[in-house]
């Protein structure tokens, strides 16, 4: 590595990229614009951002962490501090609160879990023509399922509060609420007006998801969730996360990766990680091989460097896109957890073609991490 070697962290308009210069030399990072054309500078459509190359793990934690772009908006809160535990209170969804427990105490962040009901007045659509007097056996019913909730989340609460006095899992304050709407829509709510650190969620074995392709709570997450998600299958252990040692990353060498990779640093920064880098080419690129050898070296040089605690190998394989071969890919490397960057699609997008998170998350039984690019 050649620490005064400058690289681009990013390209945007000059309107963008001035208070991305201002917030990173307020913490000490040497920063320069360069205009992308630099044929016609003065009509460059963008510029690029360069910093020092042992800078960019601190610029992009920096450009991660701070939405400069973002117009501010008084309603909105930042959290940052706390973990999304959504639950039905099934014991499925009850996986998802030991491995959210024991990041909240690792990270010293509080817990929320939420649950959320739909009211038999909103599952069918008014129409304009309706009128808003809705009948009182409507309005009664939504009262008791608000009722019912709060006395399941009761119970939900003295179980967590339990197996903490038992020792099975760390001391850490949380808190509940309870919501109404579909559960997606309010996973989502919550995100964009609290911004969590993560949303951690139970999901059902691989074979029952397969079989409900349509209409999964924690698929539309990842696709519009714009905070990390962790989801943990009900057929893990209750004590997997202290276990959790290879890794499969999948990447395809964009900078995301590098965000990607620098948020599962922040999770396990004490682990030694054995971290397993698996190729996700693009279509054009399948038959040919996606790693060229100099390349190879780079990447590992690159991480070994910024992630010392880590140890680090190149799958010779890319990632199958076949539902079985992946399961059998999996299952011989025996992963504990795979991780990977997921970009944002517009809904068409992720109709036709579903994000990488999204197929995966039908196919294994492994916990996984996702963060949003």
């Amino acid at each position: 590595m050649t620490p005064n070697r400058l690289i681009t962290l990013a390209i945007h308009t000059y309107e963008r990229a001035l208070p991305i210069k201002s917030l990173l030399e307020r913490d000490g990072i040497y920063v320069e614009l360069n205009n992308v054309n630099l044929d016609s500078p003065v009509i460059s459509p963008g510029v690029r951002i360069r910093v020092r190359e042992a800078d960019l793990p601190l610029a992009l934690r920096i450009v991660e962490n701070y939405e400069i772009f973002a117009v501010p908006d008084d309603s909105v809160t930042t959290e940052k501090c706390k973990i999304l535990v959504p639950t039905d209170f099934s014991d499925g969804s009850f996986k998802a609160v030991y491995p959210a427990i024991n990041l909240a105490h690792k990270l010293n962040c509080e817990v929320e879990f939420m649950n959320s009901f739909l009211s038999p007045i909103n599952q069918e659509a008014v129409q304009l023509s309706d009128s808003y007097d809705y009948e009182l056996v409507d309005i009664e019913e939504t009262r008791m399922l608000h009722v019912e909730s709060d006395k399941m989340m009761r119970r939900f609460a003295e179980k967590v509060k339990g197996i903490m006095k038992e020792g099975r899992l760390p001391a850490v304050k949380f808190s509940t609420q309870i919501v109404e709407g579909l559960p997606e829509e309010a996973i989502l709510s919550y995100t964009r007006q609290t911004k969590p650190f993560m949303v951690v969620m139970g999901t059902r074995a691989a074979e029952k998801k397969e079989s409900e392709l349509i209409g999964s709570v924690t698929a539309e997450v990842l696709d519009s969730c714009r905070v990390p998600a962790f989801t943990v299958p009900e057929t893990v252990e209750e004590n997997f996360f202290p276990k959790i040692k290879r890794v499969a990353f999948f990447c395809n060498l964009d900078q995301e990766d590098l965000l990607a990779l620098d948020t599962l640093y922040r999770y396990f920064p004490d682990r030694k990680l054995e971290i397993t880098l698996m190729a996700v080419p693009q279509r054009r690129s399948l038959k040919r091989p996606f790693f060229s050898k100099g390349t190879e070296e780079n990447l590992l040089k690159y991480c070994r460097e910024h992630y010392s605690e880590y140890t680090f190998e190149v799958s010779p394989k890319v990632m199958p896109v076949n539902a079985e071969q992946f399961r059998e890919e999996a299952g011989h490397h025996d992963y504990d957890l795979l991780c990977m960057p997921n970009k944002h699609k517009n809904v068409v997008a992720r109709v036709f073609n579903p994000s990488l998170a999204h197929r995966i998350l039908f196919r294994t039984d492994i916990p996984m991490v996702v963060v949003p690019v």
